[in-house]
């Protein structure tokens, strides 16, 4: 019989992360703030109730985590060898894409690989400098049934804090790239992002994920965003993991009155992959502006969770998610509009288009709206199928080979999410990347460029 003084039993795999922080926090500064102490307690905590979840949730019944949870991670080493660090050359696919840039290997700031500092106001720096005095932090990440974020406070070390000041509009991108170089043993990192854009302000980001070739090992990663009134954010998340890798990402972001937020996700490695963006609006008059592509062959298994939330009237929302799988991918996208009860002019575009290259690979797409206001315009639609034979026959009958063919419509398909980067660089080595991946002869893709 059992008593309420009883403690709760865990599965082992949450024991095993319970472990992990104990030995973890043992190892922190006494002098840190009472606030960050409480912050991982409550992560810990919350993840032990939660637990990993199951495809019995709403939420992830089109995705299985157990590889996650039945892996042992360890924590990953305190630094990477210089051979390691030659991951950094195919990250960003050889192009530049930012003189500003924020390197963390395993998780941990990497100063030498970096280049950030304070000046007029704007801070490119490592998280961990500013955590005494950043009691804003999980904010938005926080909330019911989110594990993984929970997990991520939790673990809570470094990460890039990012402060645009008031008025002030940056010509050039921020770039924080995260770089995994683990050990012979699977290795697990949680990285986190803050950026906090002034009235008025003006800023592109890039974050890119990448590892080690082959290598295993989960990146638990969380972004959170604030745009204050009249700001502009454009935010691109390129994932570029290795092969036999986990990835999960929380991008969070509140927008202020008459602020604009792009968000461009572009998922491309990652044996296992889940992405959730949340957006707020909490100001009249913002716009909102998601885009995303991804990419699954073998058996990738690629998530996109999005949610929009119009909690004040007079905002714009457009939103474009593409997918291509083939061979025995499975990719996932579920993206919900809430238009609350007194957010009026409402003017909110869902869509979801998905290729399908094999009688294997399976997408499944749910786009959602949830209306409760009356004088709004909103629609959404999704489409997943194979090439248009139409296309195909229109492109043969003009003396192009079915292979060939294939490679344009294919490549079409996907350049259409690519030409909405703004940073010339990352869509120049984004559209090369494609041309060698997407099947075809190579000259061809190179002339539907």
């Amino acid at each position: 019989m059992t008593t309420a003084a009883q403690a709760p039993t865990f599965p082992a795999e949450v024991v095993r992360w319970r472990e992990q922080f104990e030995s973890f926090r043992a190892g922190l500064p006494e002098a840190e703030p009472e606030w960050l102490r409480t912050l991982r307690s409550t992560g810990i905590g919350a993840f032990e109730e939660l637990g990993f979840p199951t495809t019995r949730l709403e939420d992830w019944r089109h995705t299985s985590v157990a590889p996650i949870a039945r892996t042992e991670f360890l924590r990953p080493p305190a630094s990477a060898t210089v051979a390691d660090l030659a991951v950094l050359d195919t990250i960003d696919f050889g192009h530049a894409f930012a003189r500003r840039q924020l390197v963390f290997v395993n998780g941990r700031y990497a100063p030498d690989l970096s280049s950030a500092g304070t000046t007029d106001g704007l801070h490119v720096r490592s998280l961990r400098e500013v955590l005494d005095r950043e009691p804003h932090l999980d904010r938005q990440a926080s909330g019911p049934g989110r594990p993984f974020a929970a997990l991520n406070a939790a673990f809570l070390s470094d990460g890039a804090f990012i402060s645009v000041p008031e008025g002030s509009v940056l010509t050039e991108p921020i770039h924080v790239v995260f770089l995994s170089a683990p050990g012979s043993q699977p290795t697990a990192s949680h990285p986190r992002v803050l950026v906090w854009a002034g009235r008025k302000s003006q800023a592109a980001i890039i974050e890119s994920y990448g590892g080690t070739s082959d290598a295993v090992y989960l990146t638990n990663a969380v972004t959170e965003i604030t745009l204050e009134d009249g700001a502009v954010i454009d935010h691109y998340r390129l994932q570029r993991e290795s092969a036999r890798a986990f990835h999960v990402g929380t991008l969070c972001a509140t927008q202020g009155r008459a602020s604009r937020f792009a968000s461009h996700a572009v998922s491309l490695g990652a044996s296992l992959s889940r992405v959730d963006i949340r957006q707020v609006f909490a100001g009249e008059g913002g716009e909102c502006v998601l885009n995303g592509l991804f990419l699954g062959s073998d058996r990738q298994h690629t998530d996109t969770h999005t949610w929009v939330d119009h909690a004040q009237p007079h905002c714009t929302t457009r939103e474009l998610y593409k997918g291509i799988v083939d061979d025995k991918a499975r990719g996932v996208f579920v993206g919900r509009i809430l238009v609350r009860p007194g957010a009026q002019k409402t003017d909110a575009i869902q869509s979801n288009k998905n290729l399908i290259l094999s009688r294997e690979a399976l997408v499944d797409s749910l786009p959602q709206l949830e209306i409760l206001a009356d004088d709004v315009k909103c629609k959404h639609g999704s489409t997943t199928g194979q090439l248009d034979p139409l296309a195909l026959f229109y492109l043969r009958s003009r003396g192009i080979g079915e292979e060939a063919a294939r490679a344009l419509l294919t490549y079409a398909f996907a350049s259409d999410v690519v030409q909405r980067i703004g940073i010339e660089a990352l869509r120049t080595g984004l559209t090369e990347h494609l041309q060698r991946r997407l099947p075809g002869p190579a000259d061809m893709k190179e002339a539907a460029v």
